[in-house]
């Protein structure tokens, strides 16, 4: 592991200056403190806001930013405005990453910052993300993945950098939790978020609930079957996603899997 942070150190040391896009998940977090480590106060980051980032994970980022002691921007790149994102093709996170990209490079350029970097990491290449090859064709720089970090990579150095967030578990954008084709809307997307704000205050960490309509499928990791066959429990967030406007609630017995809409690509 202390040749693999030398490795990832010895990439950054060869930047000017850095604007690193920032969700506030442990891949953009280990990026950030890499680098506020190496360059100082030539780093700079950014995090996009839009509806389909929950709240609490935007005031999660500012709140980690203010920790590493990095200046932190906001931007807004009007995602929501596009009506090309919002039809949610197989194309959407491309479509997604060139809005967002597009906008930090106009404060890149601003600041006289000369690189972009984003936290992919090995394992992002196991999954459909276009929105990976479009960062790349856009000159985006992926540091982690250059250096050949995995995500037990990440957190194994995350934690040994004592990094507060080195075990928490992925999140990706709401509109993962949507099927392609289904159009996009702010009321999903709020739906969504509330939704599995009820899950995150039951005491399940790593959980998403994927919208099919009047059904919302529920997926927990292997923990969480344990909590959830509580009947008390069950019935809980049963009343709650119904009051939300879910007609049905479901469980998926194959427990969370990333990206568990791709497999009809």
């Amino acid at each position: 592991m202390e040749a693999k942070k030398a490795e990832l150190f010895a990439i950054l040391e060869r930047f000017d200056s850095l604007l690193v896009a920032f969700s506030g998940g442990i891949d953009s977090t280990l990026l950030l403190a890499a680098a506020r480590e190496v360059l100082m106060d030539r780093v700079t980051c950014a995090t996009a806001i839009s509806a389909v980032c929950s709240k609490r994970e935007a005031d999660n980022a500012a709140e980690l930013a203010k920790q590493l002691g990095v200046n932190h921007i906001i931007s807004h790149p009007g995602i929501m405005d596009d009506g090309e994102f919002l039809k949610n093709t197989r194309e959407r996170c491309r479509i997604c990453k060139q809005i967002i990209f597009s906008d930090f490079r106009k404060i890149s350029d601003k600041l006289g910052i000369k690189e972009i970097a984003h936290g992919v990491n090995m394992d992002d290449f196991n999954d459909y993300r276009p929105g990976i090859a479009a960062a790349k064709e856009m000159g985006i720089r992926a540091p982690l993945a250059e250096a050949g970090f995995d995500k037990q990579m990440i957190r194994t150095l995350a934690k040994h950098m004592s990094l507060p967030n080195w075990d928490k578990p992925a999140m990706a954008c709401l509109a993962t939790r949507i099927p392609f084709g289904t159009p996009i809307n702010v009321n999903l997307l709020k739906m969504i978020e509330k939704a599995e704000a009820v899950l995150l205050a039951s005491g399940f960490r790593t959980c998403r609930v994927r919208h099919h309509g009047d059904v919302a499928r529920i997926e927990i990791d292997q923990k969480g079957f344990e909590k959830i066959i509580d009947q008390d429990v069950r019935e809980h967030i049963t009343k709650q996603l119904k009051a939300l406007g879910f007609l049905y609630v479901s469980i998926d017995l194959q427990g969370y899997v990333q990206g568990s809409l791709n497999p009809v690509i």
